[in-house]
């Protein structure tokens, strides 16, 4: 039986397990939600399959994704990561996981919820939307443009609006899911 999934989704059986159980479904943890950001982010330029295939790594080289371990990390730890070919090894990538847990650090220790605080880009519930196809998906909307200049002004980067829709999209804050999908919502209701 074939099952219909968004047109983005490859044969790819990782692709597809990702589409098909994460991509889309709402996270609502603060820790989780720093980390799909700062992988979104190690997207910039290439295609999501690329950071999926390599999330594992990014996971065991960078503290799981520990924000507050990764805030420690120093310019000789930089140097050891940028010799590791598990990951994308770009200087400013590499160095705006660091700065987005600086940052993330910075604005919890504040008292603030970063998951309230994205989640309020759009309302504290997901946004439905209502693809027929690819073509239908926008890049950006007013949302990601203001989370994303938000971000910025907290001292995140790698978070232009672009990265801030896919994440939002990821994250279940915008279901984009084609409405032939089989992970689609009900849309009429």
């Amino acid at each position: 039986m074939q099952i219909n999934r968004c047109g983005w989704v490859s044969e790819d059986p990782l692709y597809q397990q990702y589409h098909d159980n994460v991509w889309g479904r709402p996270v609502y943890d603060s820790k989780e939600l720093f980390a799909k950001l700062c992988l979104d982010g190690q997207q910039a330029g290439l295609s999501w399959i690329t950071i999926l295939k390599k999330q594992q790594n990014y996971e065991q080289l960078f503290a799981n994704l520990e924000p507050s371990i990764i805030a420690t990390f120093d310019q000789s730890k930089v140097e050891e990561l940028l010799q590791n070919p598990g990951i994308i090894r770009n200087r400013l990538k590499v160095n705006s996981i660091i700065r987005n847990a600086k940052a993330y650090m910075a604005f919890v220790e504040q008292g603030n919820d970063f998951s309230k605080f994205l989640w309020d880009f759009v309302g504290g519930k997901p946004i439905i939307n209502f693809p027929k196809s690819l073509a239908d998906l926008p890049a950006v909307s007013p949302e990601s443009e203001a989370m994303s200049k938000a971000l910025k002004k907290l001292g995140f980067n790698f978070v232009g609006p672009t990265i801030c829709y896919a994440f939002m999209q990821a994250v279940g804050m915008v279901d984009d899911h084609q409405v032939d999908c089989f992970c689609a919502v009900d849309k009429t209701s």
